[in-house]
């Protein structure tokens, strides 16, 4: 195989180098019989990525990108045939041979050796459907949930919740795949849960969630720690002990503020697993152009002690935590098309979504900030490397 190496991507001096990632995918176990078997399996997803990487979307248009140069990647990859696959080649790898869990474990092996990292401390979870898996006509299709470094833009696990269950079923799964060992994960309210806290507890972790109405009890015990004292003549009710914390950022026409009081349960007055501390956090959202404010209040807990989050660095954990949302989901669908692309099959469509965490993960790491601009950056730099392996 000859030197595939893309890059530099902008002033970062950072490169992509395929031919170590083609190395890595070698790792994965290929279930295909011997017989019949014309190409790699390391090749064909490495194809796949390339074609990804420069904008295709759908298996069609991978397919159409591949085929368009054929002629340079066979040379560039030194196979020994002159031809690349057809469209159910890539289904079929896809759907039946690769195994997912494999797959998103050796993305994460190549990133951390080439980049670096992977050692960031809160790790959010949230799930999302792929909304081209839904029949017509039906209201289910495919849901994923992922545990994400927000402030690294990477995947380190994701697991299918079954159609039968929720969230609420598949996060211990999914957690008892991450090193969990001096890290805080972070959910909404659906992840507010005891088991789940123990969970994190005996893992070597701290939690940190937010209070709804799925837990009424514990809500309203939260709220009693911030309820102001009674003024009663002649006497004075002292105010509990509190840390405070505030930030403000201007961005896609509004203002935002945010105001969190965070207090220790010094007397175990709630009943909940582990926990160190409450928080409320206040949102005052101004539209610039039409002068509104929404207020919004929420409440959480966490095991963290004072000591290990003190209230600025809970106000910046609640804040890093929506990065599973505009970081990775809001990336999945829009850039890269992910709830355009129609299929029935579930498996191809999971593993469809980690070759899609792969390119969110790999344009952070490669301090990319913009997804659509990095892949007109890999587009860009794919062609010249192909043009100079044609005119070799």
């Amino acid at each position: 195989m000859q030197d595939i190496t893309l890059g530099p991507f902008d002033d970062s001096g950072f490169v992509f180098d395929i031919g170590a990632l083609s190395n890595f995918l070698e790792r994965l176990t290929d279930t295909r019989g011997a017989q019949g078997k014309i190409y790699p399996l390391s090749r064909i997803l490495a194809w796949v990525l390339l074609a990804r990487l420069c904008g295709e979307n759908t298996p069609h248009r991978i397919f159409e990108w591949v085929r368009l140069r054929q002629e340079t990647l066979v040379r560039l990859f030194n196979c020994k045939h002159c031809r690349t696959p057809c469209l159910n080649t890539y289904r079929t790898v896809l759907s039946e041979v690769v195994s997912q869990e494999e797959l998103q474990a050796v993305f994460n092996r190549f990133l951390v050796t080439q980049y670096g990292g992977q050692r960031s401390v809160l790790v959010a979870i949230d799930g999302k459907t792929m909304r081209g898996t839904i029949p017509t006509g039906a209201c289910n299709g495919l849901h994923l949930l992922a545990a994400y470094l927000p402030e690294e833009g990477v995947v380190l696990a994701q697991v299918a919740v079954e159609a039968k269950h929720n969230e609420v079923v598949a996060a211990p799964v999914l957690l008892e795949q991450v090193d969990l060992k001096n890290r805080v994960v972070c959910g909404d309210a659906m992840h507010t849960q005891r088991e789940l806290s123990v969970q994190i507890m005996a893992a070597g972790g701290d939690y940190l969630w937010f209070l709804k109405d799925n837990q009424p009890t514990t809500l309203a015990d939260v709220q009693q720690f911030f309820v102001a004292p009674r003024v009663t003549p002649g006497w004075r009710q002292p105010t509990l002990p509190r840390q405070t914390a505030e930030a403000a950022q201007k961005g896609h026409g509004r203002i935002e503020k945010r105001y969190l009081t965070s207090m220790v349960d010094e007397d175990g007055f709630l009943d909940w697993p582990g926990v160190q501390q409450v928080f409320m956090l206040e949102r005052e959202v101004t539209d610039v152009c039409s002068s509104q404010t929404h207020y919004e209040t929420v409440y959480g807990l966490t095991s963290c002690s004072p000591a290990k989050a003190n209230a600025e660095q809970l106000l910046h954990w609640t804040q890093a935590y929506w990065g599973i949302e505009n970081g990775l989901h809001y990336r999945r669908d829009v850039t890269l098309g992910e709830d355009r692309t129609r299929t029935a099959n579930q498996r191809f469509a999971e593993a469809l979504s980690i070759l899609n965490n792969f390119v969110v993960s790999l344009t952070q790491k490669l301090q990319l900030a913009n997804l659509a601009s990095a892949r007109r950056q890999f587009d860009a730099r794919t062609s010249e490397l192909l043009a100079r392996v044609h005119d070799y």
